[in-house]
């Protein structure tokens, strides 16, 4: 395949999302909004306003507003991929395209109804070798993109998640009182199961995820780590089966 980066470093590297924007037309992560649709629809409601983050070129968007989400606003880091696409939808009246970083969002407090992403923080995970101990950079990037999330999100809002990650892997990042929601997580699939998390804005943490950040928030590095094996000539996203 084409579009397949030379290392799995290359998926945190916006040249090689700007170059692949370029030739390729779309590409689904993670299955089509067909899969999980019975989840989003139990969670958002068609006259509430939607961000995805990280919107590559996704026809899930589109397909949400085909199902009657008509208040969706997609931001990318590629200007490239944002312009395409901004192109491809323009007959989508409420749609709306911006050059974004996820880091640094450009709304103001209490925005958004939902935010959403599909595969988009497992982008920024790629060079975690150990998914049981996460690097202080990572957790720090994701920090910062999930600190702006509960930012623009208004009270009652949801922060809607979907991954291969499971609980024991994503919760560890999900569950913190800082960003003041609960946690609830779904799972879509039949062979492979893939993760569906909602956080509600304004709700507290269960006791089980505030414990979880206790212990989190004490651990200390192991002076040994079991390495996942996953090497520079495997495709780190596109090895999952869909």
């Amino acid at each position: 395949m084409d579009h397949l980066p030379s290392s799995n470093l290359r998926y945190k590297d916006q040249d090689y999302w700007d170059e692949r924007y370029r030739h390729e037309e779309t590409f689904e992560w993670f299955g089509a909004f067909s899969r999980f649709e019975h989840l989003l629809k139990e969670e958002i409601r068609s006259d509430e306003t939607i961000l995805i983050l990280g919107c590559g070129n996704s026809t899930m968007s589109y397909d949400m507003f085909m199902n009657g989400y008509r208040s969706i606003t997609n931001i990318d880091f590629s200007a490239i991929c944002i312009e395409k696409m901004a192109s491809k939808y323009a007959s989508c009246l409420g749609m709306q395209w911006k050059v974004m970083d996820a880091k640094a969002l450009k709304f103001e407090n209490e925005s958004f109804d939902v935010v959403l992403e599909k595969s988009t923080l497992d982008a920024m995970m790629v060079d975690e070798k150990d998914p049981w101990n996460v690097s202080l950079e990572t957790k720090e990037i994701m920090d910062q993109i999930l600190k702006e999330v509960s930012r623009i999100l208004r009270k009652g809002g949801r922060f809607i998640s979907i991954t291969f990650a499971q609980p024991h892997f994503r919760k560890p990042l999900y569950a913190k009182r800082d960003y003041m929601w609960s946690i609830k997580h779904r799972t879509y699939g039949t062979d492979f199961h893939y993760h569906f998390y909602t956080m509600t804005k304004g709700e507290n943490l269960s006791s089980g995820d505030q414990e979880l950040e206790d212990k989190c928030s004490q651990r200390t590095e192991p002076e040994a780590t079991a390495y996942l094996q996953i090497t520079e000539e495997e495709d780190y996203l596109n090895n999952i089966e869909f």
